[in-house]
């Protein structure tokens, strides 16, 4: 199996990401007239659901109209996905297409990929953790990877479905470092939120969903946080060590959450979400929002975002390949 030394994927700027606000929204002017359903493919409670959820409700105050965001979980993403590619492309359904949409395809789930879909706006990036129960007795990265190495199969891991970024951040990060992916055995969930109650329940060992989603848990002295999937420690949680300082492969791996559309979603529909997600994003409703979270506000719209998710789908697609996980 060839080892992955260093992966670091879906790392955004905003410089690129704002279009002009004049000729380019000019003609952006479509409004919806009744009920959006905004289809978020994870569980109530993490990280996909509260930035959803925040921006949901300033579109609804942006158009006027009520928009519901609907969980539709299952499938290991695949059904929620589903229903924002499937749905009828005029505006009345949209949603939260994430990262898993450049992987489910490599791993057998489905055809659908990301260009099944109409991408509108980045939402966040959100790089990864490794997170314990208060009272583990692991207080390190390196504590916990000399007893997995030590210890195949004994330790469980949870963070989001079989094959999700959350196990890919965790099984790359074990490949990188010359062990056996599956090291630390995986325990599917639905979601981030629901896997860290079962981490503190005692049910797993470890966790690997976004820092930003355990944040409140980390502070609250539920969790302990050994490190943080990224080149730079974060600032709302700056005790929090960096793979990239902590391991000898540099290994980092980060998510993103996007608001899209289904495909064939016209251009005036499209651009109009556009134009309001990222007047949202320069709102200070939605910087304080971020910073509670521990994160930072990113601007992308559609074309960019579109780029990216191809070289998304090409590296996340050419890890999966090297820890066993492609079909």
């Amino acid at each position: 199996m060839r080892m992955l030394r260093t992966t670091g994927v879906i790392m955004a700027t905003a410089a690129a990401a704002l279009l002009s606000a004049g000729a380019a929204f000019a003609a952006c002017d479509w409004t919806p007239e009744r009920p959006v359903t905004y289809v978020v493919p994870w569980g109530a409670g993490g990280g996909t659901d509260a930035n959803s959820r925040m921006l949901a409700s300033m579109l609804e105050k942006h158009f006027g109209v009520p928009f519901n965001v609907v969980n539709r979980t299952g499938g290991n993403g695949v059904v929620g996905h589903s229903a924002i590619a499937t749905a009828e492309p005029d505006g009345y359904t949209i949603g939260a297409a994430t990262v898993e949409i450049t992987t489910m395809h490599h791993a057998g789930l489905t055809e659908l990929n990301h260009t099944d879909i109409t991408p509108i706006a980045l939402v966040d990036i959100v790089p990864s953790s490794v997170l314990v129960a208060k009272d583990s007795e692991f207080n390190s990265l390196n504590d916990l990877l000399t007893y997995a190495k030590a210890n195949p199969g004994k330790l469980t891991g949870s963070g989001t479905a079989q094959g999700g970024i959350w196990h890919l951040a965790l099984a790359g990060m074990l490949n990188s470092e010359g062990m056996d992916p599956a090291a630390i055995r995986w325990v599917p969930s639905n979601g981030a939120a629901a896997a860290m109650q079962e981490l503190i329940a005692g049910g797993v060992d470890v966790a690997t969903p976004a820092l930003s989603e355990g944040k409140a848990l980390i502070e609250s002295g539920e969790l302990k946080a050994l490190a943080y999937m990224h080149d730079s420690r974060m600032g709302a949680l700056p005790e929090v060590p960096t793979t990239k300082e902590l391991l000898k492969s540099g290994w980092t791996l980060a998510a993103f959450i996007s608001i899209s559309g289904p495909k064939g979603l016209p251009e005036e529909i499209a651009c109009s979400y556009e134009k309001a997600a990222l007047e949202a994003f320069e709102t200070q409703d939605w910087a304080d929002f971020k910073a509670s979270r521990g994160a930072e506000v990113v601007k992308m719209g559609s074309a960019d975002l579109t780029t990216m998710m191809a070289a998304t789908s090409d590296n996340l697609g050419a890890t999966m390949k090297a820890i066993g996980l492609t079909q």
